[in-house]
């Protein structure tokens, strides 16, 4: 008898040190760590392939979703959860940017490499830019009224948003990814995935005074910039991992794991947060803590293929681009940050 219930003894003690010692489940973290919640799903009807980059007009609440494999942009009121309007005959729109001051909407297309200017009353085109081909991300920079875009095999065109004409372009080694314009280091900081590279460029005259070669992994897609406190933030793919780089020197300040195909990142001021959007289907939210390490400090399931998204700091919302799969339809979530 002893024997049989020292045995059970050993056996309940295995049970208890397993459940207390197994790592725990990213998406049963503690609830104090709960930033993002759930607070709606607007289906994008139809809407087939993979989702790209979103813009947002804060006057009317619109979002603008950039549904790449559809050819299509998709405008959604945020206010009423409803899709009002649907751009067609695109040729894989990729970027995109709403300029607030000139109620103008461009979309970067991939197929053909146009940059497309719109009014955002009627939607009629006003203007078309030609960049050879693979017209990718965008910028805008209010304080020159230059829109910034990616195309091609190595080149960023400076485009003027009045006159809507390229007026000049930053040559590349290779086409470039997502990138941040610091008008306090007068810089442009450009992802080069294709040489494994961190372009930096001098916005006084458009040229490349430096690269910061990738040494710790590979696939520099997603890019983020905290001005304030001269932070660069790059997600890699190969590994997944999150780099935080000192914006002046280049200097890899940190390091930390991240999900798998990310492809956007932000950086949300307030509670020093980022927030990483991954095709794996998470987002992964990192806390810079008083040592300036990152820290993961929540993660959310979403849906595979679910990478790009935008975050709207004065809204406190986030928003992700949901494909269709598996019998769900598209879709745009949106969050609330708490």
């Amino acid at each position: 008898m002893w024997s049989i219930m020292k045995t059970m003894n050993v056996y309940l003690l295995f049970l208890f040190s397993w459940f207390n010692c197994a790592p725990p489940d990213s998406n049963n973290m503690n609830p104090q760590n709960k930033v993002l919640v759930l607070s709606d799903k607007v289906t994008l009807t139809n809407v087939r392939g993979r989702m790209d980059h979103i813009a947002y007009d804060a006057e009317d609440q619109l979002a603008f979703i950039a549904a790449l494999g559809n050819n299509t942009i998709e405008v959604v009121n945020i206010r009423t959860g409803k899709v009002i309007h649907t751009i067609t005959d695109l040729h894989e729109p990729q970027g995109i940017v709403y300029l607030s001051s000139l109620k103008r909407l461009v979309v970067a297309n991939g197929g053909n490499g146009q940059c497309i200017f719109y009014e955002t009353q009627t939607y009629n085109q006003l203007a078309i830019v030609n960049l050879q081909d693979d017209a990718d991300n965008m910028r805008f920079d209010s304080a020159s009224n230059m829109l910034y875009a990616g195309y091609g095999n190595g080149g960023i065109a400076i485009i003027d948003v009045v006159s809507m004409k390229k007026v000049g372009a930053i040559a590349l080694d290779g086409h470039p990814e997502s990138f941040r314009i610091s008008r306090k280091q007068n810089r442009i900081y450009i992802n080069v995935p294709d040489e494994d590279e961190t372009a930096v460029g001098d916005l006084s005259n458009n040229t490349i005074i430096t690269k910061w070669k990738n040494t710790k992994a590979s696939s520099n897609f997603p890019m983020a910039l905290c001005e304030e406190n001269n932070l660069l933030f790059i997600g890699c793919r190969h590994p997944a991992m999150l780099e935080m780089l000192n914006a002046q020197t280049g200097e890899v300040m940190y390091t930390i794991k991240c999900s798998g195909d990310a492809d956007d990142i932000f950086y949300y001021a307030p509670d020093s947060l980022m927030f990483v959007s991954a095709g794996e289907g998470l987002i992964d939210v990192f806390r810079i803590n008083a040592k300036k390490e990152l820290v993961l400090f929540d993660q959310v399931k979403t849906r595979k293929g679910s990478r790009t998204s935008l975050l709207l700091s004065r809204e406190k919302k986030f928003l992700l681009a949901v494909p269709a799969r598996a019998g769900e339809p598209a879709a745009l979530w949106i969050y609330n940050i708490i």
